[in-house]
């Protein structure tokens, strides 16, 4: 089979193991089927912006234009700095989407993505926040009306647990031995009193699996920036990572809007 087009973060479906699907801004296609056999991408060397869809030379913030980088509400600081969000003070770059995505419900949770780690993330985008980041398991701590609210919180916890994926630990499966529940209590323990009055008694930890044939050892980066041809076998997805054989990895979600012709 052969699609060509845009590609974008890859859609995932909580199950045992996790349901992948290669998106395209016009279709997709379900990756676990490709597991155990060769697959072939082939880089266009066109990149279409995935705000406006101009090409672009550079693709900024995993698939955008320049003036869609510093226009746009996907792009906004508060999107990767949360307490930086100001749609709460009727300040944005677009309160049509901060209603939708910032004036929500949000929580803070503690995840074993490669080090045990805290993160934020809107109600609605759990468990998919959790696939992304390929975190063995997570659970709840707060639920904060408010995005800029939720960001404090984990800036408040930022000097006791680290707040970014070490992508290789997670890819190697490299995971701390943590009691995701103990955590929590412990997290509990840090939090301001105002903080801490929004966690929540839900103690359920998510466990979570991914298509995997084999576990990497060592892990060698790919990019289409490098290499206008990857292929190879399908031995793995976590996160937003496809792995191949001989211990390669390929971040999808870095590359939004690259054009390319998939063949498998």
């Amino acid at each position: 089979m052969q699609i060509q087009g845009d590609i974008i973060k890859m859609r995932a479906e909580y199950a045992h193991p996790v349901k992948y699907f290669l998106s395209f801004t016009e279709t997709e296609i379900p990756l676990n089927d490709f597991l155990g056999k060769s697959i072939r991408m082939e880089y266009s060397k066109v990149i279409h912006c995935l705000g406006c869809g101009a090409v672009t030379v550079k693709s900024f913030a995993q698939g955008y234009c320049y003036k869609c980088l510093i226009s746009r509400p996907e792009t906004a600081d508060c999107v990767l700095n949360p307490e930086k969000c100001t749609a709460h003070l009727g300040v944005a770059r677009d309160m049509d989407y901060a209603e939708k995505n910032c004036l929500q419900d949000h929580f803070v949770y503690l995840a074993l993505s490669g080090d045990l780690k805290v993160g934020v993330t809107r109600a609605s985008q759990i468990p998919t926040r959790w696939i992304d980041q390929g975190a063995s398991s997570a659970i709840k701590l707060a639920r904060l009306p408010y995005r800029a609210l939720a960001g404090e919180m984990e800036v408040e916890l930022k000097q006791f647990y680290k707040d970014k994926t070490s992508w290789q630990k997670m890819l190697k499966a490299e995971v701390p031995l943590v009691n995701l529940v103990d955590a929590k209590q412990l997290a509990y323990e840090h939090l301001s009193e105002e903080k801490a009055a929004y966690v929540i008694d839900d103690d359920e930890v998510l466990e979570i699996q991914y298509p995997l044939l084999s576990v990497p050892k060592k892990v060698s980066s790919l990019s289409f920036n490098k290499e206008g041809l990857i292929e190879g076998v399908l031995t793995g997805i976590k996160g937003q990572y496809l792995i191949l054989d001989n211990e390669r990895v390929l971040n999808l979600r870095k590359h939004g809007g690259y054009e390319i012709l998939f063949s498998a």
